[in-house]
């Protein structure tokens, strides 16, 4: 059994392992097409929107002459595109904001707020996303996220997995690596911050991408904690 007895601070990455961000756009911008008049098939656009999401940010990682992008802008011209290729019609600027901001207006899982907020009582808890700080913040605001504080990889201007994230987010807390421990559903995340001496935990979100889950069942690594739920991970951590 992993010594987590060190750790003095949890960071979570936020897209599928601490919110249900399919379902929750799907339905956002099904219920919104009522008023507005707007028809697509927003299952399709979601899914496809989050398919693009790590090329976006590849295209960042190759071109660092073009300086860093937010995560919000990214979503918009990813958006742009797929609205093109599906054909939707009639859109606005004001309704394609509309839609880019879904991003700031997910659903937590039903185990995320309790046991985040256990975890509060004996640990700092932070995100550690791809989002920017302003979507992470409106989206805690949004699902009642009890944050410490906010970190982004806005911040480090790096988008995970790259080292400055992970080790960006141990220099700002003023600790060792070894005594942050990253949170999430996804066993590439984990890699990448085992790799950069964080301790792990991994809970599984196995209907992440609905039907269209094909990975990250099961954990896949030597993790430090691996759990069913936030709860779980309170219960190994003593809160």
């Amino acid at each position: 059994m992993s010594d987590v007895t060190a750790v003095k601070a949890l960071v979570f990455d936020v897209f599928g392992t601490v919110v249900d961000w399919r379902t929750s756009l799907i339905n956002d911008f099904t219920e919104w097409s009522k008023t507005s008049g707007i028809k697509a098939d927003w299952t399709a656009l979601v899914d496809g929107w989050r398919g693009v999401y790590m090329a976006s940010m590849d295209e960042v990682r190759k071109h660092p002459e073009r300086g860093y992008k937010i995560l919000d802008t990214l979503h918009r011209r990813s958006l742009e595109k797929l609205v093109a290729e599906f054909s939707i019609k009639g859109l606005s600027d004001g309704d394609l904001h509309y839609l880019t901001m879904g991003w700031h207006r997910l659903h937590p899982w039903p185990d995320s707020v309790p046991g985040l907020t256990r975890l509060k009582t004996k640990y700092i808890i932070s995100p550690l996303s791809n989002g920017n700080v302003a979507l992470l913040t409106n989206m805690a605001k949004f699902g009642g996220l009890p944050w410490d504080l906010v970190m982004s990889a806005e911040l480090f201007e790096h988008y995970k997995p790259d080292p400055e994230t992970y080790l960006g987010a141990a220099k700002l807390l003023c600790l060792p690596p070894e005594q942050v421990m990253m949170v999430a559903a996804h066993n590439n995340d984990l890699k990448a911050a085992q790799q950069n001496g964080l301790k792990t935990a991994f809970v599984a979100r196995p209907t992440e991408y609905g039907p269209h889950q094909k990975y990250d069942f099961e954990a896949k690594g030597d993790w430090d904690i691996v759990a069913k739920d936030f709860g779980g991970i309170a219960d190994r951590l003593g809160c």
